[in-house]
Protein backbone atom coordinates (compact mmCIF):
# COMPACT_ATOMS: atom_id res chain seq x y z
CA UNK A 1 0.00 0.00 0.00
CA UNK A 2 3.21 2.05 1.07
CA UNK A 3 4.40 1.69 -2.64
CA UNK A 4 1.33 2.82 -4.37
CA UNK A 5 -0.10 5.65 -1.76
CA UNK A 6 2.95 7.62 -1.39
CA UNK A 7 3.39 8.61 -4.89
CA UNK A 8 -0.35 8.68 -5.22
CA UNK A 9 -0.48 11.75 -2.57
CA UNK A 10 2.45 13.59 -4.40
CA UNK A 11 0.01 13.25 -7.50
CA UNK A 12 -2.87 14.41 -5.79
CA UNK A 13 -0.96 17.26 -4.47
CA UNK A 14 -0.04 18.31 -8.18
CA UNK A 15 -3.30 18.22 -9.10
CA UNK A 16 -4.73 20.19 -6.00
CA UNK A 17 -1.77 22.78 -6.83
CA UNK A 18 -2.84 22.44 -10.70
CA UNK A 19 -6.61 23.55 -9.83
CA UNK A 20 -5.91 26.40 -7.63
CA UNK A 21 -2.79 28.01 -9.24
CA UNK A 22 -2.18 26.27 -12.39
CA UNK A 23 0.82 24.16 -13.72
CA UNK A 24 2.81 24.54 -16.32
CA UNK A 25 2.80 20.85 -18.74
CA UNK A 26 6.64 20.34 -18.69
CA UNK A 27 6.40 20.49 -14.44
CA UNK A 28 3.26 18.04 -14.39
CA UNK A 29 5.36 15.59 -16.81
CA UNK A 30 8.59 16.03 -13.84
CA UNK A 31 6.81 15.73 -10.78
CA UNK A 32 4.61 12.86 -12.53
CA UNK A 33 8.21 11.04 -13.70
CA UNK A 34 9.60 11.34 -9.95
CA UNK A 35 6.06 9.72 -8.96
CA UNK A 36 6.32 6.95 -11.77
CA UNK A 37 10.23 6.70 -10.63
CA UNK A 38 8.81 6.00 -7.12
CA UNK A 39 6.76 3.15 -8.18
CA UNK A 40 9.08 1.65 -9.69
CA UNK A 41 11.67 2.00 -6.92
CA UNK A 42 9.21 -0.11 -5.10
CA UNK A 43 9.10 -2.55 -7.35
CA UNK A 44 6.09 -2.33 -9.42
CA UNK A 45 8.15 -2.15 -12.74
CA UNK A 46 8.00 -3.51 -16.45
CA UNK A 47 10.51 -5.56 -16.68
CA UNK A 48 10.25 -7.08 -19.96
CA UNK A 49 7.76 -6.89 -22.60
CA UNK A 50 7.00 -10.32 -23.70
CA UNK A 51 5.13 -9.32 -27.08
CA UNK A 52 8.39 -7.51 -28.96
CA UNK A 53 11.18 -9.70 -26.33
CA UNK A 54 9.69 -13.02 -25.43
CA UNK A 55 11.02 -13.22 -21.59
CA UNK A 56 13.93 -11.24 -22.25
CA UNK A 57 14.49 -9.18 -19.24
CA UNK A 58 14.73 -5.40 -19.85
CA UNK A 59 18.19 -3.49 -18.35
CA UNK A 60 17.20 -1.65 -15.69
CA UNK A 61 17.28 1.76 -16.81
CA UNK A 62 15.08 0.66 -20.29
CA UNK A 63 12.67 -0.75 -17.32
CA UNK A 64 12.57 2.17 -15.95
CA UNK A 65 11.51 4.58 -19.10
CA UNK A 66 8.76 1.80 -20.01
CA UNK A 67 7.13 2.40 -16.56
CA UNK A 68 7.81 6.21 -16.70
CA UNK A 69 6.06 6.68 -20.10
CA UNK A 70 3.04 4.09 -19.27
CA UNK A 71 2.49 5.79 -16.34
CA UNK A 72 2.38 9.19 -17.39
CA UNK A 73 0.63 8.01 -20.43
CA UNK A 74 -2.79 6.86 -18.19
CA UNK A 75 -2.53 9.59 -15.59
CA UNK A 76 -2.39 11.86 -18.53
CA UNK A 77 -5.03 10.04 -20.54
CA UNK A 78 -7.78 10.04 -17.65
CA UNK A 79 -6.92 13.90 -17.42
CA UNK A 80 -7.59 14.12 -21.04
CA UNK A 81 -10.96 12.62 -21.13
CA UNK A 82 -12.27 14.68 -18.51
CA UNK A 83 -13.92 17.65 -20.61
CA UNK A 84 -17.69 16.57 -19.52
CA UNK A 85 -19.44 16.06 -16.10
CA UNK A 86 -18.93 12.18 -15.63
CA UNK A 87 -17.16 11.08 -18.26
CA UNK A 88 -13.71 10.78 -17.01
CA UNK A 89 -15.32 9.22 -13.61
CA UNK A 90 -17.59 6.64 -15.66
CA UNK A 91 -14.93 5.35 -17.86
CA UNK A 92 -12.38 4.76 -15.17
CA UNK A 93 -15.28 2.80 -13.08
CA UNK A 94 -15.42 0.75 -16.16
CA UNK A 95 -11.68 0.42 -16.36
CA UNK A 96 -11.42 0.07 -12.33
CA UNK A 97 -13.93 -3.09 -12.76
CA UNK A 98 -11.26 -4.74 -15.33
CA UNK A 99 -8.80 -4.59 -13.03
CA UNK A 100 -10.64 -5.91 -9.96
CA UNK A 101 -11.44 -8.94 -12.12
CA UNK A 102 -8.03 -9.50 -12.86
CA UNK A 103 -6.98 -9.34 -9.55
CA UNK A 104 -9.50 -11.21 -7.80
CA UNK A 105 -8.11 -14.37 -10.76
CA UNK A 106 -3.94 -13.33 -10.22
CA UNK A 107 -3.75 -11.01 -6.84
CA UNK A 108 -3.68 -11.01 -3.20
CA UNK A 109 -6.49 -9.94 -1.20
CA UNK A 110 -5.00 -6.46 -0.03
CA UNK A 111 -5.04 -5.35 -3.63
CA UNK A 112 -7.80 -6.63 -4.68
CA UNK A 113 -9.43 -4.74 -1.79
CA UNK A 114 -7.66 -1.57 -3.00
CA UNK A 115 -9.48 -2.03 -6.38
CA UNK A 116 -13.01 -2.49 -5.06
CA UNK A 117 -12.38 0.00 -3.10
CA UNK A 118 -11.47 2.40 -5.59
CA UNK A 119 -14.27 1.86 -7.68
CA UNK A 120 -16.65 2.37 -4.86
CA UNK A 121 -15.00 5.79 -4.44
CA UNK A 122 -15.81 6.77 -7.89
CA UNK A 123 -18.99 4.87 -7.72
CA UNK A 124 -20.21 7.44 -4.99
CA UNK A 125 -18.44 10.28 -6.29
CA UNK A 126 -20.15 9.68 -9.92
CA UNK A 127 -23.74 10.07 -7.97
CA UNK A 128 -23.23 13.52 -7.68
CA UNK A 129 -21.15 13.97 -10.81
CA UNK A 130 -23.20 13.21 -13.33
CA UNK A 131 -24.64 15.41 -15.12
CA UNK A 132 -25.91 18.51 -14.06
CA UNK A 133 -22.85 17.71 -11.90
CA UNK A 134 -22.39 19.45 -8.23
CA UNK A 135 -18.85 18.32 -7.57
CA UNK A 136 -15.88 17.83 -10.03
CA UNK A 137 -12.87 15.90 -9.97
CA UNK A 138 -10.71 18.44 -11.37
CA UNK A 139 -6.91 17.68 -12.27
CA UNK A 140 -6.33 16.47 -8.15
CA UNK A 141 -9.04 13.65 -8.65
CA UNK A 142 -8.67 12.79 -12.76
CA UNK A 143 -4.94 12.65 -12.13
CA UNK A 144 -5.24 10.66 -9.28
CA UNK A 145 -7.35 7.64 -10.48
CA UNK A 146 -5.29 8.02 -14.00
CA UNK A 147 -2.56 7.51 -11.61
CA UNK A 148 -3.90 4.65 -9.57
CA UNK A 149 -5.14 2.38 -12.43
CA UNK A 150 -1.75 2.72 -14.08
CA UNK A 151 0.26 1.44 -10.74
CA UNK A 152 -2.97 -1.21 -10.42
CA UNK A 153 -2.09 -2.70 -13.82
CA UNK A 154 1.73 -2.36 -13.17
CA UNK A 155 1.16 -4.72 -10.21
CA UNK A 156 -1.31 -7.02 -12.41
CA UNK A 157 1.23 -7.43 -14.97
CA UNK A 158 3.87 -8.82 -12.64
CA UNK A 159 1.44 -11.90 -11.36
CA UNK A 160 -0.84 -12.40 -14.75
CA UNK A 161 -0.14 -13.95 -17.62
CA UNK A 162 1.74 -12.39 -20.68
CA UNK A 163 -1.46 -11.93 -22.79
CA UNK A 164 -3.28 -10.93 -19.59
CA UNK A 165 -0.41 -8.72 -18.37
CA UNK A 166 -0.20 -7.10 -21.84
CA UNK A 167 -3.24 -6.96 -23.40
CA UNK A 168 -6.13 -6.18 -20.67
CA UNK A 169 -5.17 -3.10 -19.23
CA UNK A 170 -4.65 -1.46 -22.45
CA UNK A 171 -7.89 -2.59 -23.83
CA UNK A 172 -9.21 -1.67 -20.69
CA UNK A 173 -8.20 1.93 -21.19
CA UNK A 174 -9.01 1.84 -24.48
CA UNK A 175 -11.28 5.07 -24.73
CA UNK A 176 -8.47 7.54 -22.18
CA UNK A 177 -5.89 5.96 -24.65
CA UNK A 178 -7.66 6.36 -27.90
CA UNK A 179 -8.43 10.12 -26.73
CA UNK A 180 -4.67 10.22 -26.41
CA UNK A 181 -3.27 9.16 -29.53
CA UNK A 182 -6.01 10.72 -31.29
CA UNK A 183 -4.64 13.73 -29.97
CA UNK A 184 -1.39 13.58 -30.35
CA UNK A 185 -1.65 12.54 -33.83
CA UNK A 186 -4.10 15.05 -34.93
CA UNK A 187 -2.18 17.96 -33.38
CA UNK A 188 1.06 16.78 -35.35
CA UNK A 189 -0.35 15.95 -38.39
CA UNK A 190 -2.21 19.84 -38.52
CA UNK A 191 1.56 21.57 -37.19
CA UNK A 192 0.36 22.31 -33.59
CA UNK A 193 2.14 22.16 -30.79
CA UNK A 194 1.39 18.69 -28.98
CA UNK A 195 0.31 20.30 -25.50
CA UNK A 196 -2.02 23.06 -26.27
CA UNK A 197 -5.55 22.95 -25.69
CA UNK A 198 -8.39 22.71 -28.29
CA UNK A 199 -12.01 21.43 -28.49
CA UNK A 200 -11.47 18.98 -30.82
CA UNK A 201 -11.79 16.20 -28.54
CA UNK A 202 -14.28 13.05 -29.39
CA UNK A 203 -16.56 14.32 -26.98
CA UNK A 204 -16.44 18.01 -28.13
CA UNK A 205 -17.18 16.05 -31.61
CA UNK A 206 -19.58 14.42 -31.02
CA UNK A 207 -21.66 17.48 -29.48
CA UNK A 208 -20.83 19.27 -32.49
CA UNK A 209 -22.85 16.19 -34.01
CA UNK A 210 -25.72 17.51 -32.23
CA UNK A 211 -26.05 15.19 -29.06
CA UNK A 212 -26.63 16.71 -25.88
CA UNK A 213 -24.41 16.43 -22.90
CA UNK A 214 -25.72 13.27 -21.26
CA UNK A 215 -26.25 11.71 -24.65
CA UNK A 216 -23.06 11.84 -25.55
CA UNK A 217 -21.55 10.67 -21.81
CA UNK A 218 -23.84 7.57 -22.01
CA UNK A 219 -22.60 7.09 -25.42
CA UNK A 220 -18.95 7.30 -24.16
CA UNK A 221 -20.20 4.70 -21.12
CA UNK A 222 -21.08 2.24 -24.21
CA UNK A 223 -17.90 2.00 -25.83
CA UNK A 224 -15.96 2.18 -22.10
CA UNK A 225 -18.04 -1.03 -21.15
CA UNK A 226 -17.17 -2.49 -24.50
CA UNK A 227 -13.52 -1.73 -24.32
CA UNK A 228 -13.77 -3.49 -20.76
CA UNK A 229 -16.09 -6.28 -21.78
CA UNK A 230 -13.27 -6.96 -24.83
CA UNK A 231 -10.35 -6.78 -22.34
CA UNK A 232 -12.64 -9.65 -19.96
CA UNK A 233 -12.55 -12.09 -23.20
CA UNK A 234 -8.46 -12.05 -22.78
CA UNK A 235 -8.74 -13.37 -19.40
CA UNK A 236 -8.50 -17.17 -21.12
CA UNK A 237 -6.80 -16.21 -24.31
CA UNK A 238 -7.04 -18.42 -27.34
CA UNK A 239 -5.88 -17.40 -30.69
CA UNK A 240 -9.43 -16.92 -31.75
CA UNK A 241 -10.41 -14.79 -29.07
CA UNK A 242 -7.44 -12.64 -29.73
CA UNK A 243 -8.46 -12.31 -33.12
CA UNK A 244 -12.19 -11.73 -32.50
CA UNK A 245 -11.16 -9.00 -30.14
CA UNK A 246 -8.11 -7.15 -32.69
CA UNK A 247 -10.83 -7.23 -34.96
CA UNK A 248 -13.74 -6.04 -33.33
CA UNK A 249 -11.56 -3.18 -32.49
CA UNK A 250 -9.95 -2.28 -35.27
CA UNK A 251 -13.14 -2.01 -37.35
CA UNK A 252 -14.80 -0.37 -34.18
CA UNK A 253 -11.80 2.54 -33.96
CA UNK A 254 -12.09 3.06 -37.38
CA UNK A 255 -15.78 3.16 -38.53
CA UNK A 256 -15.77 5.28 -34.92
CA UNK A 257 -12.77 7.87 -35.87
CA UNK A 258 -14.40 7.90 -39.68
CA UNK A 259 -17.51 9.21 -38.42
CA UNK A 260 -16.32 11.93 -35.86
CA UNK A 261 -14.98 13.70 -39.16
CA UNK A 262 -11.64 14.45 -38.17
CA UNK A 263 -10.29 17.10 -40.92
CA UNK A 264 -6.61 16.12 -40.25
CA UNK A 265 -7.60 12.00 -41.07
CA UNK A 266 -9.26 13.34 -44.13
CA UNK A 267 -6.03 14.67 -44.90
CA UNK A 268 -4.09 11.90 -44.44
CA UNK A 269 -6.75 10.05 -46.61
CA UNK A 270 -6.06 11.68 -49.18
CA UNK A 271 -2.75 11.64 -49.22
CA UNK A 272 -2.74 7.97 -48.91
CA UNK A 273 -5.21 7.99 -52.11
CA UNK A 274 -2.52 10.39 -54.29
CA UNK A 275 -0.09 7.55 -53.24
CA UNK A 276 -1.51 5.24 -54.96
CA UNK A 277 -2.32 7.52 -58.23
CA UNK A 278 1.43 8.46 -58.18
CA UNK A 279 2.11 6.99 -61.53
CA UNK A 280 -0.08 8.45 -63.56
CA UNK A 281 1.08 11.91 -61.91
CA UNK A 282 4.72 11.00 -63.23
CA UNK A 283 3.44 10.59 -66.71
CA UNK A 284 1.29 13.70 -66.23
CA UNK A 285 4.31 15.97 -64.85
CA UNK A 286 6.78 14.04 -66.68
CA UNK A 287 4.57 15.50 -70.17
CA UNK A 288 5.04 18.91 -68.58
CA UNK A 289 8.29 18.79 -67.96
CA UNK A 290 8.85 17.30 -71.78
CA UNK A 291 6.83 20.24 -73.38
CA UNK A 292 8.93 22.81 -71.67
CA UNK A 293 12.51 21.35 -73.08
CA UNK A 294 10.60 21.53 -76.32
CA UNK A 295 9.59 24.93 -75.88
CA UNK A 296 13.00 25.82 -75.62
CA UNK A 297 13.91 24.42 -79.16
CA UNK A 298 10.54 25.54 -80.77
CA UNK A 299 10.94 26.50 -84.61
CA UNK A 300 8.12 27.95 -84.90
CA UNK A 301 4.54 29.23 -83.80
CA UNK A 302 2.80 25.95 -85.36
CA UNK A 303 5.33 23.94 -83.79
CA UNK A 304 4.28 25.76 -80.08
CA UNK A 305 0.94 25.19 -80.53
CA UNK A 306 1.85 20.69 -81.18
CA UNK A 307 3.56 21.04 -78.36
CA UNK A 308 0.93 22.45 -76.07
CA UNK A 309 -1.89 20.13 -77.71
CA UNK A 310 0.44 17.34 -76.99
CA UNK A 311 1.51 18.04 -73.24
CA UNK A 312 -2.27 18.86 -72.62
CA UNK A 313 -4.38 15.67 -74.42
CA UNK A 314 -2.99 13.42 -71.93
CA UNK A 315 -3.92 15.19 -68.52
CA UNK A 316 -6.25 15.98 -66.35
CA UNK A 317 -6.60 19.24 -67.69
CA UNK A 318 -9.99 19.39 -70.09
CA UNK A 319 -8.99 22.85 -72.27
CA UNK A 320 -6.67 25.46 -72.71
CA UNK A 321 -6.70 29.30 -74.51
CA UNK A 322 -3.83 31.31 -75.44
CA UNK A 323 -4.28 34.63 -75.91
CA UNK A 324 -1.13 36.56 -77.12
CA UNK A 325 0.23 40.29 -76.78
CA UNK A 326 1.74 40.92 -80.10
CA UNK A 327 4.34 43.65 -80.46
CA UNK A 328 4.62 46.21 -83.40
CA UNK A 329 5.01 44.60 -86.65
CA UNK A 330 3.95 40.87 -85.36
CA UNK A 331 2.03 38.62 -87.24
CA UNK A 332 0.68 35.11 -86.90
CA UNK A 333 2.49 32.91 -89.26
CA UNK A 334 -0.17 30.55 -90.25
CA UNK A 335 -2.01 29.23 -93.07
CA UNK A 336 -5.81 30.46 -94.38
CA UNK A 337 -7.71 28.15 -92.39
CA UNK A 338 -6.44 30.33 -89.46
CA UNK A 339 -7.50 33.71 -90.30
CA UNK A 340 -10.10 33.92 -87.70
CA UNK A 341 -7.86 33.19 -84.90
CA UNK A 342 -5.32 35.46 -86.08
CA UNK A 343 -7.60 37.92 -86.31
CA UNK A 344 -8.14 37.13 -82.65
CA UNK A 345 -4.56 36.77 -81.78
CA UNK A 346 -5.73 33.27 -79.84
CA UNK A 347 -5.83 29.56 -80.03
CA UNK A 348 -8.09 27.22 -78.11
CA UNK A 349 -8.14 23.64 -77.45
CA UNK A 350 -10.21 20.98 -75.80
CA UNK A 351 -10.57 17.49 -75.09
CA UNK A 352 -13.21 15.63 -78.38
CA UNK A 353 -16.46 16.54 -77.11
CA UNK A 354 -16.05 18.97 -74.52
CA UNK A 355 -16.87 22.18 -75.94
CA UNK A 356 -20.11 22.67 -74.96
CA UNK A 357 -19.76 21.52 -71.56
CA UNK A 358 -16.54 23.90 -71.19
CA UNK A 359 -18.96 26.87 -71.24
CA UNK A 360 -21.18 25.72 -68.47
CA UNK A 361 -20.53 27.22 -64.48
CA UNK A 362 -18.79 24.23 -63.50
CA UNK A 363 -15.48 25.17 -65.01
CA UNK A 364 -12.77 26.32 -63.13
CA UNK A 365 -9.85 27.53 -64.33
CA UNK A 366 -6.27 28.73 -64.13
CA UNK A 367 -4.48 32.17 -65.76
CA UNK A 368 -0.89 31.75 -66.18
CA UNK A 369 0.39 35.22 -67.66
CA UNK A 370 3.31 34.78 -69.90
CA UNK A 371 6.16 37.22 -69.41
CA UNK A 372 9.34 36.25 -71.29
CA UNK A 373 12.95 35.98 -69.98
CA UNK A 374 13.40 39.46 -72.05
CA UNK A 375 10.48 40.93 -69.86
CA UNK A 376 7.88 40.56 -72.68
CA UNK A 377 4.55 40.55 -71.96
CA UNK A 378 3.04 37.69 -74.32
CA UNK A 379 -0.46 37.27 -73.30
CA UNK A 380 -2.13 34.87 -70.90
CA UNK A 381 -2.85 30.91 -71.49
CA UNK A 382 -6.18 29.73 -69.42
CA UNK A 383 -5.94 26.34 -68.41
CA UNK A 384 -9.46 24.81 -67.65
CA UNK A 385 -10.71 21.79 -65.85
CA UNK A 386 -14.59 20.20 -65.27
CA UNK A 387 -15.23 20.15 -61.43
CA UNK A 388 -14.59 16.57 -60.60
CA UNK A 389 -14.50 14.55 -57.17
CA UNK A 390 -11.01 12.98 -58.72
CA UNK A 391 -8.31 15.05 -57.40
CA UNK A 392 -6.06 16.61 -60.31
CA UNK A 393 -3.69 14.02 -61.05
CA UNK A 394 -0.62 16.67 -61.87
CA UNK A 395 1.62 19.08 -59.68
CA UNK A 396 0.18 22.72 -60.29
CA UNK A 397 3.94 24.10 -59.51
CA UNK A 398 5.44 22.84 -62.56
CA UNK A 399 2.52 24.85 -64.65
CA UNK A 400 3.10 27.75 -62.60
CA UNK A 401 6.74 27.72 -62.16
CA UNK A 402 9.27 27.11 -65.71
CA UNK A 403 6.14 26.56 -68.27
CA UNK A 404 5.20 30.17 -68.68
CA UNK A 405 8.40 31.54 -69.11
CA UNK A 406 9.41 28.74 -71.47
CA UNK A 407 6.63 29.60 -73.66
CA UNK A 408 6.77 33.46 -73.57
CA UNK A 409 10.72 33.05 -74.87
CA UNK A 410 9.39 30.54 -77.75
CA UNK A 411 6.58 33.29 -78.44
CA UNK A 412 9.09 35.77 -78.48
CA UNK A 413 11.25 33.67 -80.57
CA UNK A 414 8.77 31.74 -83.22
CA UNK A 415 6.06 34.75 -83.56
CA UNK A 416 6.89 35.89 -87.11
CA UNK A 417 8.36 39.50 -88.22
CA UNK A 418 7.45 40.77 -91.99
CA UNK A 419 10.21 41.40 -93.59
CA UNK A 420 11.78 44.93 -93.63
CA UNK A 421 12.30 46.55 -96.98
CA UNK A 422 15.60 48.70 -97.09
CA UNK A 423 15.54 51.68 -99.47
CA UNK A 424 18.65 52.09 -101.59
CA UNK A 425 20.18 55.41 -101.53
CA UNK A 426 19.59 57.47 -104.95
CA UNK A 427 22.74 57.43 -107.33
CA UNK A 428 23.51 60.70 -109.66
CA UNK A 429 22.26 59.20 -113.06
CA UNK A 430 25.58 60.59 -114.63
CA UNK A 431 27.18 57.61 -112.01
CA UNK A 432 25.05 55.41 -113.42
CA UNK A 433 25.94 55.74 -116.87
CA UNK A 434 29.72 55.77 -116.22
CA UNK A 435 29.03 52.61 -114.28
CA UNK A 436 27.01 50.93 -117.24
CA UNK A 437 29.65 52.32 -120.11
Amino acid sequence: MATILIPATVIFLLGVVDDIRGVGPYVKFAVQGIAATMLYAGGLRIVNIPVLLGDRVLPWYIGLAATVIWVLAITNAFNLIDGLDGLAAGSALFSTMVAFVVTLLHGPPLVEIMTISLAGAILGFLRYNFNPATIFLGDSGSLLIGFLLSALALFGAQKAPTIVAVAIPIVSFGLPILETLLSIIRRLISGRPVFTADREHIHHKLLQHGMTHRQVVILLYGVSAIFAMLSLFLLWPTGSSLGLVLAVLGIGVWVGVQHLGYLEFGELARVAHRTLDQPQIFVNNLAIRRSVEELKVARDYEQVRRILIAAFSSNDFDAFELKLDLLPGESLAMDSAEVSLRRANSFRWNKPGLTKALDSPSVWTIALELLSSANHHRGTMMVHRLYSSRDLQLDVNLLTGAFPTALADALDRTLAHPAEVIALPQQETSMITAQAG
